[in-house]
């Protein structure tokens, strides 16, 4: 089969497989007929590719349009819906508001009974302002009476204290002058040995001047330098009675208090028969710290002694003349004597004393007292005015325009548009 295939080239006598030649010349036609078709197929696989693409931008063109065109139809529907929906829930909050709107209107009819009340409440704090000016204006003017009354007196006190005080440097300044003049030597001696002698004589000369002038029917007795005993008797003597008893004055001008000072003195009193002793000193006991009565015997300073020797006398005349009612019933003097050394005169005498401090602090409540009173008259005004206002707004804020405005009880334009507005 092998050798029927095969021929010799005629002109090189090479043997030549007949097969081969075949199945070249038809591997060639084939090859030419695949080409051929590759490249119809290509042609064609082209214009596929070429109509696809343009089927492609046609779809693509129809997709967009009908796009637009859905968008239309969502949008119309989504809008024809939507006026669907707002008809629908503005019927279910007609229906909803329709319960409400009578409430409101039930509640209105009540607000306005409370505006009726809140007329009168506003004219109640009218009338409350009214008579918190009067009463202020009031209150002012009395307490300022006061103050100047107590300012009076207190410059009064403070003239008095101050006059006390240069009538005794002037006494003693006088005295001063009195003695350098007769006794040069005598008062630098005297100097040396301290000027404890010349302040108490002159304290005893400016309280037997000055018993003398304000007493000028009692009779003054002083007592004479060197002899035993204190500084001057005021003898008590009225238009209608003389002697109606004695009051023995003894001035002491020292640093210490001494304890032996009262028994001397009451031994002078006896002494003397005189019916009282003052003692007046700068230096009081240790357990006193004003006027007070020690062991039956008064003692003061000079600014108490003016106001005490007239107590005293007083009381001397008053007893005096009761007395001289009853001289079947026992001693006049020892009556006297027991009356004012006893715990009821000097309790009656304290008591004077104390009813000025009291006066002073009694103002000074008072004035606190009526601070107090306008604090209180202004947070009730306050409170009032507060619960008003939120009442007015409570009621503006459901009724609206339908309330008049009050402008008493307004903030102002920009507050009065916000609320029109929101109403």
């Amino acid at each position: 089969m092998e050798n029927q295939t095969q021929i010799k080239c005629p002109n090189c006598g090479t043997d030549i497989d007949v097969q081969d030649i075949l199945s070249h010349q038809l591997e060639e036609s084939l090859k030419k007929k695949f080409q051929a078709e590759l490249v119809a197929e290509k042609k064609k696989f082209e214009s596929q590719a070429e109509a696809l693409n343009k089927a492609k931008e046609d779809f693509e063109a129809k997709k967009l349009k009908e796009n637009e065109l859905f968008q239309e139809k969502l949008q119309s529907k989504l809008k024809e819906e939507k006026e669907q929906l707002e008809k629908k829930l503005k019927s279910q909050y007609k229906e909803e508001q329709a319960d409400q709107f009578a409430m409101l209107q039930k509640e209105l009819n009540e607000k306005s009974e409370q505006i009726k009340e809140l007329n009168k409440t506003k004219a109640e704090i009218e009338k409350l302002k009214r008579e918190k000016l009067e009463l202020k204006e009031a209150i002012e003017a009395e307490t300022q009476l006061k103050l100047n009354q107590l300012i009076s007196e207190e410059k009064e006190k403070i003239r008095k204290v101050e006059e006390d005080k240069n009538e005794l440097r002037f006494k003693e300044l006088q005295k001063q002058l009195e003695d350098q003049k007769r006794l040069t030597e005598e008062m630098k001696r005297k100097q040396e040995q301290g000027s404890m002698q010349l302040q108490g004589e002159v304290q005893e000369l400016a309280i037997e001047e000055w018993l003398m002038a304000q007493f000028p029917l009692d009779t003054i007795e002083e007592i004479k330098k060197g002899a035993r005993g204190g500084d001057c008797i005021q003898i008590v003597n009225t238009r209608t009675h003389q002697n109606c008893g004695s009051i023995y004055y003894e001035s002491k001008r020292t640093k210490d208090f001494q304890a032996g000072w009262i028994e001397k003195f009451k031994t002078d009193i006896r002494t003397k028969s005189a019916n009282i002793g003052v003692l007046v000193t700068d230096a009081m006991p240790a357990d006193m710290d004003r006027m007070g009565l020690k062991d039956g015997i008064w003692v003061c300073n000079y600014e108490e002694f003016k106001g005490l020797c007239a107590v005293l006398r007083e009381s001397i005349i008053q007893i005096s003349t009761a007395v001289s009612s009853q001289e079947n019933k026992g001693d006049k003097m020892q009556m006297l004597y027991d009356y004012l050394t006893g715990n009821t005169f000097r309790l009656q005498v304290e008591a004077i004393v104390e009813g000025f401090s009291q006066m002073k602090a009694d103002l000074e409540s008072e004035k606190r007292a009526m601070q107090r009173i306008w604090k209180q008259r202004e947070k009730q005004l306050e409170k009032v005015t507060i619960n008003t206002i939120d009442m007015h707004a409570s009621i503006k804020g459901i009724a609206g325009n339908a309330i008049q405005a009050v402008k008493a009880l307004e903030l102002g334009d920009a507050k009065l548009d916000f609320d029109e507005g929101e109403g």
